[in-house]
């Protein structure tokens, strides 16, 4: 049976998975070759420019999937299958799953900037295989505290699908994320993500590498690109620009969960990094609870909880 939809949600990130089937994944714009998508295979798609899932790739779309979370008819007729689920019919040849994340963060534009506008991975790279199983059998019935576990399924499934890809040779990932499997620079790393407000200097960095400050020091900026304190600085900026945009907390309650004394050190630093002081910064954007999950595998909520994914997911078979 033929089938081609169309990705018009304006998602700054979408995820596509076929959980039976097969079919071809049109990217968005001109210059790149559509990729076949097979069972198990996972699709990870930067936007906002809508792309096409089709059973051929000149196939033309019969069905829009847009903003309102839901398909649009376009040609042919489709049905409501089930929560969160449209389609011809329950037992189609082909079955995909897709979840699409509408707002970046600062601190996930470190990652993000590096990906291709397209990636795909194979069935079961990076460990999906069981969480994409887990994701499929949630997402069509209804059940107690579904949203939360499906909202975690996917942010992990997400998450697993970025390692995997990063972990491929070749792959151009981030200095930070490479320098993290370095014995040395590694663990101290690892502690200024963690805990961004706590009072770090080289020589305590060092300590915990168990090398000498300058030894530390030369290795960190080599692998990482720029010294300790400068890249605990930019974390710490990015940090900031998250919780200005995401939360109501005061400046000053802000920069004392980043790691600064007041309002006015922390403006002077965020200045430096974002050409703009933080209430101007908070002014200027709309503010959201919704947002991409922090994709960064040691980040946790400044305040010292645990990882706080931020999304609108929407998940469809």
């Amino acid at each position: 049976m033929r089938f081609a939809e169309s990705w018009a949600s304006g998602a700054q990130l979408s995820l596509v998975t076929m959980v039976r089937g097969r079919a071809w994944l049109v990217p968005p714009g001109d210059g790149e070759e559509p990729f076949p998508l097979g069972p198990g295979d996972l699709a990870i798609v930067r936007g906002p420019a809508p792309f096409t899932v089709a059973d051929d790739p000149a196939t033309p779309p019969r069905r829009l999937v847009t903003t309102a979370d839901h398909c649009e008819e376009a040609a042919n007729g489709m049905a409501a299958l089930g929560p969160r689920t449209c389609g011809t019919g329950p037992d189609g040849a082909a079955v995909l799953l897709s979840a699409g994340y509408e707002r970046r963060g600062e601190v996930s534009e470190r990652l993000l900037a590096v990906l291709p506008r397209t990636l795909v991975l194979g069935a079961g790279e990076g460990g999906t295989r069981a969480l994409l199983d887990l994701a499929a059998d949630e997402v069509g019935r209804e059940r107690p505290g579904q949203q939360v576990v499906l909202d975690r399924l996917l942010d992990l499934l997400l998450i697993a699908a970025l390692r995997g890809w990063l972990d491929r040779p070749g792959a151009h990932a981030p200095a930070w994320y490479r320098a993290l499997d370095d014995p040395v620079v590694g663990e101290p790393l690892r502690l200024l993500h963690q805990r961004p407000a706590h009072r770090w200097t080289v020589a305590g960095l060092a300590a915990v590498a168990g090398v000498s400050r300058a030894a530390f020091a030369r290795r960190f900026t080599a692998l990482v690109g720029e010294p300790p304190m400068a890249y605990l600085a930019g974390w710490q900026a990015a940090l900031a620009a998250d919780l200005l945009r995401e939360t109501d907390a005061t400046v000053d309650a802000v920069a004392r969960r980043v790691g600064y004394a007041n309002a006015f050190s922390l403006s002077v630093a965020f200045k430096r990094h974002h050409g703009a002081a933080p209430t101007d910064y908070r002014n200027g954007r709309a503010r959201s609870p919704d947002g991409l999950p922090v994709f960064h595998p040691d980040h946790q909520d400044p305040a010292g909880g645990a990882p706080r994914p931020r999304a609108t997911r929407r998940p469809r078979r």
